[in-house]
């Protein structure tokens, strides 16, 4: 499995792409969107975009800001008044009303199992880590899928020569292939070659 990369590594990557294609970070990059995106602050989102540091913080008083910001966005979303998400979440996750409103409030660390449960009643995609990762990490995921839609697309015959170990192609002798010969080619080294990449008998 490909480790993560760093997020300097992503926004160097996304500052290539984006020079490429013409654009402009504004064009892609919107702070206020990957904030809510991230249940960062936006001005961290500013900095960490500008290769900046954001202040310090621990595992807790992230967790705990993060679930406000949640919570926060899920009344907005949902027009529910905190005294309604906080008998809700009384209701459906089994912890007190007081307790709720102290997580929504983000005064309290809820334990590994309330984390959990909160994962999946908020429909945290990411799951814990969400709550518990770094500033860094946490934008840098939120980037990923945007560099992975500006990354060109691999070349299926490419792709398909490299899965069958063939690093490099000479097709000098008849010249650059068009796109309808390449799709052909394509269908004909599927219709030969074996899972495996043995020619069938």
């Amino acid at each position: 499995m490909e480790s993560t990369p760093p997020l300097a590594a992503t926004l160097r990557r996304l500052e290539l792409l984006i020079r490429e294609r013409g654009l402009s970070q504004s064009d892609v990059l919107k702070p206020a969107d990957l904030a809510a995106e991230t249940a960062l602050p936006e001005k961290h989102v500013r900095l960490l975009l500008k290769g900046r540091r954001v202040p310090e913080d621990t595992v807790n008083e992230r967790t705990c800001a993060r679930l406000k910001v949640v919570a926060e966005a899920h009344m907005a979303r949902t027009k529910m008044r905190l005294s309604e998400l906080v008998a809700d979440m009384h209701h459906r996750l089994g912890i007190s009303e007081y307790w709720a409103r102290q997580i929504c409030d983000g005064k309290k660390v809820p334990n590994i199992e309330l984390l959990h449960g909160l994962v999946g009643y908020f429909e945290i995609e990411a799951g814990e880590p969400f709550f518990t990762n770094s500033a860094d990490k946490a934008l840098n995921r939120a980037l990923l899928p945007i560099l992975q839609r500006l990354e060109p697309e691999e070349d299926p015959l490419d792709a398909m020569l490299a899965r069958h170990g063939v690093v490099q192609t000479d097709l000098r002798l008849h010249g650059a292939l068009n796109e309808e010969q390449r799709r052909l080619l394509v269908g004909v080294l599927y219709s030969v070659l074996s899972p495996e990449g043995d020619t069938k008998q």
